[in-house]
Order: structure tokens, then C-alpha cells, then sequence
């Protein structure tokens, strides 16, 4: 018998990883219902649906898309562009069933709180290692193939400045070392430092960020605080390059890179967009072993210890 057999799970919306977690999830006999989602081809057993909260009526589990919510918690529908807006209101959390699973890439404290009120079980996949570790590479080969269309320099010998050496700041940096870039990280953490040394890179703490600046013909951003404010952004040369992957809103000002002539983006959602296969076999990786473990709790079994997964 597929181990998720029985199992009901409503996807809301996402882009064209969820579509590849989607046939995962089929694959092990869930039951789905997607709302805000294509439906991806040879799935005849899944249906979709145009109402959100008709959708999560009655499901064991509830996946947001990696990519997270907006500020006003609308719910990215990126691949059903007609569909009036998918928000994380009120009356869709009414018809969530407590207990239930809610997963997302990442989730602000407000909307945490309200579903953890209603008795669901919140995980924010972009914060198990799991998840965070493997999607740092498309998300960092994306910021270079970025970099490389944008810039009319090779990245070899460029001057490179990763702000954050978490694990998005460090796979990108490894990218960077490995494609003849001169690259220098910036993060208050000794140990993320020493990391980074070991890379090949040279490091500043953030009081002196303006050194990593001073000479970079690229800047990437990995930090979801306000990093490069318009003081920041006038220190560095007239044709660098600023690519933010943070979390929206990113941790650059845009409106001042706009003013001083500083060409910036803001890339989210990147795996999606340039990987989205091995994205989505991330999701369907790691879907399925959170599902079962959240499904022996409600049953009140323990977990086993070596169980495939």
C-alpha cells in the first residue's frame, strides 16, 4: 500500500517546484487537492479547486509554497495568474482542522500565531537544515546566473561581496571561489568567518562592511535586514551590481539604489525559477518523512528509530 494512502493534503498555489513535490506526493497515494496550482499532467486522481477554504476543509495536511506569503498575506499564485488572490485570512484558517499539518517555506510571527491558535502544526521548511543546506544551491547557482547576465564583466576576477554567511551565504561563496572570483563575506559570526576562510574567501565583520564595498563590482545580499541603506549604497562603484535573494523585502533600498543610479534586484523565489525539478525533489524528499511523523503523533506511536525514508 503507497505509505500516504488516505492521506489528505490541500497544496496552495506555489510555482513550479510545488508542481514537481506535487507528483511526489502523488506517487505515495496521497490525496490531493491544489488550489492555486496547476494540475501537473498524468494525475488523474488529484483535482483542483478555486476556493481556498473549500479546499482545506477537512485536510490532514496543508502545504504554502515555499516562497512564503507577502506582507499582506496573500498567497503566491504565480502559475495561475487569473486567480483572484489566495490570502491566509481568517475565514481560511476557520475551515483549517485542528491538528492538522501546515507547512511553508517560511512564515512571519503574525500568521504563525493565528494558525498555532486554531491547533494546527507549523513547520517553516526553510528553517530544517534539511531543506535550508540543499536549496542553498539553486538558489545560489541562480544568483550567479544572474550576476552573469547582468554584469559585462566575467565573474572570473570580479570583485564579489557575499553579505551573510549562513548556509545561502556560503554555498554562494564556494560558487564564487570556484569561478575565479575575488570574493569577500561579511558576518558578525566567528565561526561562520572561519568558514569562510577556509573557502578562500577574506572576511569583515559588519562594522566594516564598507571595506567589502569599497572595490566590489558585485554585491549579493542573503540578509532579511535592512543592510544596504543609501549611505551603504553610495560607497559603492558607479557600475556594481546588487543582487538581494533575502527574504522579501530584501535588505537593500531599492528606492535609493534607484536615486543614486545603483542597479539592484531583489531575486526571490530562485529555485523556482531555475531549478525548479530538483527543487521540488527537495520538497518531495522531505515532504513525506515530516507527514509521517506528524501522522504517528496524532496516533500517539512513537517514532522508529532507522525507518526508511
Amino acid at each position: 500500500m503507497p505509505e500516504l494512502e488516505g492521506v489528505r493534503v490541500t497544496v496552495l498555489g506555489g510555482d513550479r517546484r510545488e508542481v514537481e513535490m506535487v507528483r511526489v506526493l502523488h506517487r505515495l497515494g496521497a490525496s490531493l487537492i491544489l488550489v492555486g496550482l496547476p494540475l501537473p499532467s498524468g494525475l488523474s486522481e488529484a483535482r483542483t479547486v478555486a476556493d481556498g477554504p473549500t479546499a482545506v476543509a477537512g485536510a490532514d495536511v496543508i502545504v504554502a509554497p515555499m516562497r512564503g506569503l507577502d506582507r499582506e498575506g496573500r498567497i503566491p499564485t504565480l502559475l495561475v495568474p487569473e486567480m483572484p488572490p489566495l490570502r491566509l485570512d481568517a475565514r481560511l484558517v476557520h475551515e483549517m482542522t485542528p491538528g492538522a499539518l501546515f507547512l511553508a517555506g517560511q512564515l512571519r510571527e503574525e500568521p504563525r500565531d493565528v494558525l498555532e491558535r486554531r491547533g494546527l502544526k507549523v513547520v517553516e521548511l526553510g528553517r530544517l537544515d534539511e531543506v535550508a543546506v540543499l536549496n542553498s544551491v539553486p538558489t545560489a547557482e541562480g544568483a550567479v546566473q544572474l550576476a552573469m547576465e547582468e554584469l559585462p564583466i566575467t565573474l572570473h576576477g570580479a570583485a564579489a561581496a557575499v553579505i551573510g554567511a549562513g548556509r545561502c551565504g556560503l554555498t554562494l561563496a564556494q560558487k564564487l571561489v570556484a569561478l575565479g572570483a575575488r570574493v569577500a563575506v561579511v558576518e558578525p559570526l566567528p565561526d561562520r568567518q572561519a568558514r569562510a576562510v577556509t573557502l578562500g574567501c577574506r572576511c569583515f565583520p559588519p562594522d566594516r562592511l564598507g571595506e567589502a564595498l569599497a572595490d566590489a563590482d558585485v554585491v549579493f545580499n542573503t540578509v532579511p535586514a535592512p543592510v544596504l541603506d543609501r549611505d551603504r549604497l553610495e560607497q559603492l562603484p558607479p557600475e556594481a551590481l546588487v543582487v538581494d535573494i533575502a527574504s522579501e523585502p530584501g535588505g537593500t533600498d531599492f528606492e535609493a539604489a534607484r536615486r543614486l543610479g545603483v542597479k539592484a534586484i531583489l531575486a526571490l523565489g530562485l529555485p523556482g525559477k531555475v531549478a525548479p525539478k530538483s527543487a521540488g525533489l527537495i520538497l518531495g524528499q522531505v515532504i513525506p518523512r515530516l507527514i509521517r511523523e506528524h501522522l504517528r503523533e496524532r496516533l500517539g506511536q512513537p517514532e522508529t528509530r532507522g525507518a526508511a525514508r
